[in-house]
């Protein structure tokens, strides 16, 4: 036994203790938490706070090994040292390797089994973007990124499609730890039609000041955010300081020209009208304009014609003298401006041991494209940390943001300048209508062609007298306490709010059309949101095991109001042009307010094993309690797992391949609903005859809701070859998401139209992909460049037995709806009625009125599927070429497939204004009578039954037919609609047809009267698009000569962005804008309407500018 013990002695003497410091070789600072341990054993430890560390080793020929997450690992061999200090170099190829996580968590990416998208701050500031989500369109696969138009509209963004039927399936922002709002009631406006879009919150975030977004796409990622993560988590960090030598102070200035360049295809062969008279083919004998009309169908213009039009001059006798018809085909053009956006931004960062920052301060001003329209935005960001003492560390990040306008223009069907410069008549010129108030009546009457008859608005009137402005004011931020306990053990507390106050006001001067007497409204918001969260963590070698674990809670609580007063629609104000809520009746005065407030109390816990750098495994898990659902039914939990296998350190591979990664993730979140979802309360209404009133809501809610829960699985694989010079990413993942939060039909007789309850079953099913790499490395020149792919489909699996299908939108005669075992995003439309015998000729050919018109199925239940707006997939691509000074860097987007319905195409092709109506019609050339019906029926796929068809035109040259419409004047308008009319027996049975095929008893009409309105098949196209996101050229000036002025470093870019290649549709509208927030069909609040545009048509811009930075 003695034996024993004395040689356990003796070998245990002749171990050597190794201590030392571990520093980074980019700024000398210490490095807490590298790992340490000795090759070939079980023997390591971790640097402590200050980076220093003691470790026992066998003998002097120990090989130490020093790693840490973005520095090259080192192995040093101990010899005859007692003292081994090391100097970690920073590894450029390994920091692309670590990503931000859940919690903030910073983890490598080998170690995750888990897909999460990764966003380098240099990405998105390279060419300013006004909203941070615009700079990510195209960048992460299983992101669809969509926006509403310009400079401050709302930007939607979906991870990885639809998971809630009930909400805007908006993620979870969270800015460096504080989670953020992306909306707040983004449209508004008072006033008859007067859509505003003001934008998402989201915007408030200084893109400058971003060093990093991460984009955690599946449940396993996002599960230790519980009931807030149902719909995905973006996490941003921004810029602290920490990496700067010394006091840096960087400026840099951009100014971005968005020049209008493409137009929506209107011709400007016909002057407005019904009928194209001639100056010897009319009623009255003098040609006259219909300026009252809305229909493009009048005299042609350019043909040498005279008539009494809006403006023509008076004669002696004050007669109007005729004037010259003549096009004027650039009338938008000519209303439009080329748009300015400034961009100026300073920042001062420093850091040492024991402190760093960064202050930031950006102003950035915008002139939109559509007169008097304009966006201003001001932020001050502020991030520190203090190194209290070796265990103890405080840092702080705030933000202050005031966003403001002094004019949002209307972007829908209504006061939308842009609709009405289109609807300008192209025998007007629109510069005749600058001034926009009638003489003698300034105030009171806006000038219009139609001379105030109420059927027109001038779109200068619009832009300067329809005013809606706003202002903005926001503070979030975050102070956080880290307390390194001992080598293991560590703690963080954290506090963190965001707040924001918002004012919007609308005013409408008379004679709007649809105000006549003027309108105002203002309405108040604000909102608050606090966090408090603290994480203890324990982080300890036990070679060859890592083990992190760790506990934590959080209390959220978020409170929201608004408070909004407007004159009645059509009620007018008392004295026009005094914008007051004092200038309004009181029995014209609408009013309403709201107030919410929402908590949830929460716990969790993460374990994360590694096993020689081999296999890692996450476990975690949180439980949730909200106040938003039933007492005693509102805890919630929420597990996750996920599995990381390194194949590469475990079997031999070939030299060439860097890595071998298979992961695979299971996990479950949530999604609960808003405050007051349980009991039903009254509701204020505005005075009846001055008697305040109260209303019941006409949904019944449900005492017993239930979040709705999301279960997904995924499995990937990731490989590096040569050095990680290429590398690939592929990932499948479903998710099924329960307990959705819907709306039923009640019967009339409960006293309720709908009841809220859980019923129902969402299953998405989707592939992405990511390719990158770096082709070519040679002296100066590199090239990197790197492709994803993407593509989902989610279906709705169950639904309760009396929702027969789930409708997300109606708009005209279109819907979307879903039926059980359908995917999301179908489009339905009326069905036209067509002779469904299949033994008879006629089978399948459109089966007309008595007077030859369509015919149509009004029956909700009986329509036809017509599409669905979801692409077949999406891909993106980015390519950085560095040659010496200088970078160019490019980035493409592609759409394929996916519908949309365009409004704007079927009310200007219905008042035959697109130049696209005139193409698709049937020009039967010299062909008559039975010739005409022989060609028809031998192309009958094509001409007759496939589609909306119309033969003849407005005119001869159009194939028009002569017609005599009554006033005793024959023109070549006819047309007729290829198809059938039935026979009929005395009891009703059909006994025959008689064909309307250009032959003897064709019903012929004027094409003024024919548009297929009742379809909204007509006016759907294919949404696939192509486009150049970004490119930009930049040169990094010569540093002898910058720094013989004082300037460290300088570089100027010029760029140009959102330059639109190719679309399938050709007809001038982006099909990424078919798309719309507004009031959710569930009666959820604001929900992204897909698949639809209603004169979201600003005409395409690119937008070009030059960058000038400079680092003292």
């Amino acid at each position: 036994m003695m034996l024993i013990v004395n040689a356990g002695m003796v070998f245990a003497s002749n171990d050597i203790t190794v201590s030392g410091r571990v520093t980074s070789a980019e700024d000398g600072t210490a490095l807490p938490g590298v790992n340490v341990y000795v090759k070939g054993t079980q023997s390591g430890t971790m640097t402590d706070v200050e980076g220093r560390y003691t470790l026992s080793v066998a003998n002097s020929e120990a090989v130490v090994i020093f790693s840490y997450i973005g520095f090259t690992t080192q192995e040093v061999v101990v010899g005859d040292r007692t003292t081994v200090d090391v100097t970690l170099l920073p590894n450029s190829e390994s920091l692309d390797e670590v990503v931000v996580t859940a919690l903030g968590i910073k983890r490598e990416e080998r170690s995750l089994g888990y897909s999460v998208g990764k966003v380098n701050g240099e990405d998105l500031s390279r060419i300013p973007q006004e909203n941070v989500l615009n700079g990510l369109a195209g960048r992460v696969p299983g992101v669809a990124i969509s926006s509403t138009g310009g400079p401050g509209s709302s930007v939607s963004m979906i991870i990885r499609g639809a998971k809630s039927l009930s909400s805007d399936n908006q993620p979870l922002f969270v800015v460096d730890g504080v989670p953020v709002a992306s909306g707040l009631n983004n449209i508004g406006g008072f006033g008859s039609d007067n859509r505003v879009d003001y934008g998402n919150a989201i915007s408030d975030i200084n893109t400058d000041n971003i060093e990093s977004v991460s984009v955690l796409k599946g449940a396993s990622a996002t599960a230790l955010y519980g009931s807030r993560a149902g719909n995905g988590v973006v996490l941003i960090t921004t810029k602290s300081g920490s990496r700067a030598k010394r006091m840096t102070i960087n400026v840099s200035t951009n100014n971005a020209f968005d020049i209008p360049y493409k137009f929506l295809p209107f011709h400007s062969k016909f002057a407005i009208g019904v009928r194209p008279y001639t100056p010897d083919n009319n009623p009255s004998g003098v040609l006259t304009i219909d300026e009252e009309s809305v229909a493009g169908n009048g005299p042609e213009l350019d043909k040498g014609y005279k008539a009494i039009q809006w403006n023509s001059p008076l004669d002696e006798n004050g007669n109007p003298i005729p004037t010259a018809l003549v096009s004027h085909p650039d009338n938008v053009k000519d209303f439009v401006q080329t748009g300015i956006t400034s961009t100026n931004s300073i920042s001062i960062a420093n850091s040492t041991e024991q402190l760093n920052y960064n202050i930031a301060y950006t102003n950035m001003s915008n002139r939109g494209i559509i007169p008097n329209s304009d966006l201003f935005r001001n932020s001050l960001d502020l991030s520190t940390g203090v190194q209290l003492n070796p265990k103890v560390k405080v840092s702080t990040n705030l933000n202050f943001t005031r966003s403001n306008s002094n004019n949002r223009p209307a972007n829908n069907r209504g006061a939308n300048p842009i609709q009405w410069a289109y609807y300008v008549s192209p025998h007007i010129d629109i510069n005749d209508l600058r001034n926009y108030w009638v003489k003698g009546q300034e105030g009171l009457q806006q000038l219009t062609q139609d001379n105030g008859a109420g059927e027109y608005n001038n779109p200068y009137f619009l832009a300067y007298e329809v005013n809606n402005s706003f202002v903005r004011d926001r503070v979030y931020g975050n102070i956080k306490a880290e307390w390194q306990i001992s080598n293991a053990f560590s703690l963080m507390g954290r506090y963190s709010m965001d707040t924001y106050r918002e004012q919007r006001e609308s005013k409408i001067a008379n004679s709007y059309t649809g105000e006549p007497n003027g309108a105002y409204g203002v309405v108040n918001m604000d909102r608050l949101e606090r966090n408090a969260d603290f994480l203890l963590t324990y982080k300890k070698d036990f070679a060859p095991w890592h083990v992190t674990a760790s506990v934590g809670g959080n209390t959220m609580y978020q409170k929201s109001g608004n408070v909004s007063t407007s004159s009645k629609s059509g009620a007018g104000l008392i004295t026009p042009g005094i914008y007051t809520i004092q200038n309004i009746a009181v029995d014209n005065l609408d009013y309403s307010n709201y107030f919410g407030e929402k908590g949830i109390y929460s716990a969790y816990g993460l374990v994360n094993l590694g096993y020689k750098d081999m296999i890692y495994l996450d476990l975690t898990a949180r439980n949730d309690w909200s106040s938003t659902l039933p007492k005693g039914e509102n805890s919630y939990f929420y597990p996750s797992a996920s599995l990381s296998v390194l194949v590469n350190e475990m079997l031999p591979m070939p030299e060439q391949v860097s890595m071998l990664k298979l992961r695979g993730a299971v996990a479950q979140v949530g999604n609960d609903t808003g405050p007051y979802q349980l009991i039903n309360i009254m509701n204020t209404a505005s005075a009846w005859e001055g008697t305040p009133r109260v209303t019941r809501p006409a949904d019944l809610l449900t005492p017993a809701l239930k979040p709705e829960i999301s279960t997904s699985t995924e499995a990937g694989a990731e490989f590096g070859l040569l050095d990680n010079r290429i590398r690939f990413e592929g990932t499948y993942y479903t998710t099924d998401n329960k307990n959705q939060i819907i709306l039923t039909d009640m019967a009339p007789s409960s006293g309720f139209e709908r009841q809220k309850i859980n019923a129902g079953l969402l299953q998405s099913r989707g592939w992405e992909f990511g390719l990158g790499g770096t082709p070519v490395q040679k002296g100066d020149l590199r090239w990197d460049v790197s492709v994803n792919y993407s593509r989902n489909r989610t279906k709705i699996i169950e639904l309760p037995e009396e929702l027969k299908f789930y409708s997300f939108w109606s708009d005209g005669r279109a819907e979307v709806r879903t039926y059980v075992g359908e995917t999301i995003g179908d489009i339905y439309d009326s069905k036209m009625v067509t002779v469904e015998d299949k033994n008879s000729p006629y089978y399948g050919y459109p089966l007309l009125s008595d007077e030859g018109t369509w015919q149509v199925i009004r029956s909700s239940n009986v329509k036809n599927k017509i599409g669905n707006f979801n692409p077949n997939f999406t891909m993106g691509l980015q390519t950085t070429v560095a040659y010496k000074a200088f970078t160019l860097n490019m980035s493409f987007d592609w759409r394929k497939g996916g519908d949309f319905i365009s409004q704007t195409y079927r009310y200007a092709e219905s008042d035959l204004k697109t130049q696209r109506f005139l193409d698709l019609l049937i020009n039967p050339g010299n062909r008559t009578g039975q010739e005409l019906r022989d060609w028809l029926v031998a192309n009958q796929g094509s001409l007759i039954t496939d589609g909306i068809n119309i033969v003849g035109g407005p005119t001869a040259a159009y194939g028009g037919q002569p017609l005599e419409p009554g006033d005793g004047v024959t023109l070549n308008d006819g047309v007729f609609n290829p198809g059938v009319i039935a026979q009929y027996d005395g009891d009703g049975n059909i006994i025959g047809y008689s064909e309307n095929l250009g032959g003897e008893g064709t019903k012929y009409v004027p094409y003024a009267d024919n548009y297929p309105w009742d379809f909204m098949g007509a006016a759907m196209f294919d949404a696939s698009f192509i486009k150049l996101r970004e490119i930009s050229l930049a040169y990094q000036l010569p540093a002898p000569w910058v720094q013989s002025i004082g300037i460290r470093n300088a570089s100027l870019s010029v760029y140009a962005r959102n330059i639109m290649l190719w679309t399938a549709a050709k007809i001038g509208v982006d099909p990424e804008l078919a798309f719309q927030p507004e009031s959710g069909a569930q009666g959820n609040g604001i929900q992204f309407k897909q698949g639809i545009e209603r004169y979201n048509v600003s005409p395409w811009t690119i937008s070009t500018g030059f960058k000038l930075s400079l680092t003292f």
